[in-house]
């Protein structure tokens, strides 16, 4: 039976204890900081299950739907004890995306059927909104939605989709009409079955050699009109609604952390803390993290005081990205020649892996929106500047 409780009524530190104390005893070890970024649904299963069985699996929604019902400084809260007591990523595209859009959009029916069923792992989602040439300019899709009878007919391409090949639902953006002026008119919202005839899903290896991504194919594909959130052509709201909070956690200082002790652990091995020229390199790593965190718990106040982010919070991603790649780059200058091995580097007190956090950094400047869009934000919205 799920425990539900009024957490918001907790101060925060009893919540912080609460939490890492379940979560610290509950989580197996053997899932404890994965080399793996993304692992798939099979991996994870009675992690999942234990996290749904005890009500704090969707952190964010309302205890009525099976959530923990947390305000953002709650969720904070959860999001950095998980981090920090090296949990893995579980498959989140219907906990944290799917999960609040029907919340928010859907109908009665749709949240009836669906959320149950993600709660208990029946159904596993992916995202499909990156197109080949829809990426970081996502208003620019062309996978097409054409309404027949009591169906959509769906066809295009998808990139970059996350786990689709462990996946059996996708939230689909697709493109229902066309307005040349305003493009991000006339995208709507689908909710398609995977196992669909007409569906392909290929995986693509990214550089650590796992299969994290996929391309997915819809040719003439019946999607039932029930399954449309919202309203047609009126989808590109609904798509931005439900990343709003997801940009502050893509700042968050937990992976520059990380990479931090890595570096420090390899450093210590190799007598690198002998050289004062390293040691001043590393003293800028550690001020610049202690700078990040500064700026990330001035965001999350706002989250905490109001709800609500402005669009500086853009530089967040930037910082983040940039100085999780400088640590990773130093990690390899100390790994010296053997920074070319995929396999963790042996310190004698434990392993590091310097070349899977190096390709891991390339990617956070990349997804979520480029850090070329996030300054275009910044330029923009902050600063005032023109297009």
């Amino acid at each position: 039976m799920a425990e539900q409780q009024d957490w918001n009524s907790l101060s925060d530190t009893e919540f912080r204890k609460i939490f890492r104390s379940w979560v610290d005893e509950n989580c197996p070890m053997r899932l404890r900081n994965m080399r793996k970024q993304r692992p798939v649904f099979d991996e994870l299963a009675d992690w999942y299950h234990a996290l749904a069985d005890k009500g704090w699996l969707s952190p964010v929604w309302p205890q009525e739907y099976g959530g923990m019902g947390l305000n953002a400084a709650k969720h904070i809260i959860y999001v950095e004890e998980w981090a920090r007591l090296g949990c893995p990523r579980i498959p989140d595209h219907g906990i944290g995306l799917v999960g609040p859009l029907l919340i928010e959009f859907g109908t009665e029916a749709q949240k009836a059927h669906y959320l149950p069923r993600i709660l208990s792992g029946e159904d596993v989602w992916c995202q499909g909104y990156s197109e080949p040439g829809a990426g970081s300019d996502l208003a620019s899709l062309r996978t097409a939605a054409v309404r027949d009878g009591d169906s959509f007919i769906v066809n295009g391409q998808k990139i970059w989709t996350t786990l689709a090949h462990c996946a059996n639902w996708i939230l689909l953006l697709t493109r229902t009409s066309r307005d040349e002026k305003v493009k991000q008119k006339g995208i709507t919202v689908l909710l398609v079955d995977l196992t669909s005839p007409g569906v392909t899903v290929r995986p693509i290896e990214n550089l650590r050699q796992e299969a994290d991504f996929c391309e997915v194919f819809f040719e003439n594909v019946r999607v039932p009109a029930e399954n449309l959130v919202g309203e047609v052509d009126k989808g590109w709201n609904l798509a931005k609604a439900v990343l709003g909070h997801e940009r502050i956690f893509l700042g968050a200082p937990s992976r520059p952390e990380v990479a931090l002790s890595r570096l420090e652990q390899l450093a210590e091995a190799r007598g690198a803390f002998a050289d004062p020229a390293f040691v001043a390199r590393y003293a800028r790593l550690r001020l610049d993290l202690y700078d990040l965190g500064s700026a990330f718990e001035r965001f999350a106040k706002q989250l905490r005081d109001d709800g609500t982010l402005g669009a500086d919070v853009s530089v967040l991603k930037i910082f983040c990205s940039e100085l999780y790649q400088k640590i990773t780059e130093e990690t390899l200058d100390i790994a010296g020649e053997e920074a070319r091995f995929l396999d963790d580097l042996p310190t004698g007190n434990g392993e590091v892996d310097a070349m899977n956090l190096y390709l891991d950094s390339r990617a956070l400047a990349i997804f979520g929106g480029s850090n070329e869009i996030q300054r275009t934000i910044l330029a923009k919205a902050v600063l005032g500047l023109p297009s």
